[in-house]
């Protein structure tokens, strides 16, 4: 595990910017650079959402039954944008690389997740009551984000999520698609948890820009910010 703070981790992380910054602005100028995106053109969320009471079972055991920790354990980029202990995760996949005694309790879930085509990550999303992440944006514009809706409070309005000026609002068995590379946040103003099943996949590209976007991801995937996460999701387990 590579310190946050260190010389080495700066070190790549400043390298690694640099070559995301490059390949982004190639994916804005030759793909469709919109916030949220026609689910329509993502075959597989219908799938997904089909088998919404299903993955919704298996939530429900997790949450009777293990206890599930605090993003910011996991990743310490999480600690700028919510405060400790509200926003909790449990992860299935960290840019593909799967958390197999996970996906292991949750099979119905994780056999939806391993169908979705280019998929690179996958959690459970627990937002605590009274819980606002502050703007952020994700790491890298070559993958879109999925929300399945699995846990919605009864006042659909007290909890969203804005990306770029634009608000949506989540529904139970229902799934949205944004870009989270555009600055973005979400709130749950209620008295009740609000859980999404949270799905990044690969951007659709032009053909020649595929293997350099792979290319990228395959450099995120091996690179202090996920090992730390897989590290940690390890020990936390034991």
């Amino acid at each position: 595990m590579v310190a946050k703070d260190s010389f080495l981790y700066r070190l790549v992380a400043a390298s690694g910017l640099k070559l995301i910054a490059a390949a982004e602005w190639f994916i804005s100028k030759n793909s469709l650079n919109s916030r949220f995106f026609d689910t329509n053109s993502f075959p597989w969320t219908k799938t997904l959402e089909s088998r919404y009471s299903q993955i919704r079972n298996e939530l429900d055991f997790l949450l009777e039954n293990r206890s599930i920790p605090d993003f910011s354990r996991l990743s310490e980029e999480q600690k700028r944008i919510v405060p400790e202990n509200k926003w909790k995760t449990f992860i299935f996949c960290v840019y593909g690389k799967y958390i197999e005694k996970n996906c292991r309790l949750c099979p119905i879930t994780s056999s939806a997740i391993k169908e979705i085509p280019g998929i690179k990550g996958a959690m459970f999303s627990i937002l605590e009551p009274h819980t606002h992440l502050s703007r952020h944006r994700g790491p890298y514009k070559g993958v879109l984000r999925c929300h399945l809706a699995i846990v919605v409070p009864q006042n659909e309005k007290l909890c969203a999520i804005e990306v770029n000026g634009e608000t949506r609002y989540w529904k139970e068995g229902k799934t949205l698609v944004f870009d989270d590379s555009f600055e973005h946040e979400a709130w749950n103003d209620s008295d009740e948890v609000r859980v999404v099943l949270f799905i990044d996949f690969e951007r659709g590209l032009p053909i020649w820009l595929l293997p350099i976007n792979r290319f990228i991801l395959w450099l995120i995937s091996n690179s202090p910010f996920a090992r730390n996460i897989l590290a940690n999701v390890e020990r936390y387990e034991k």
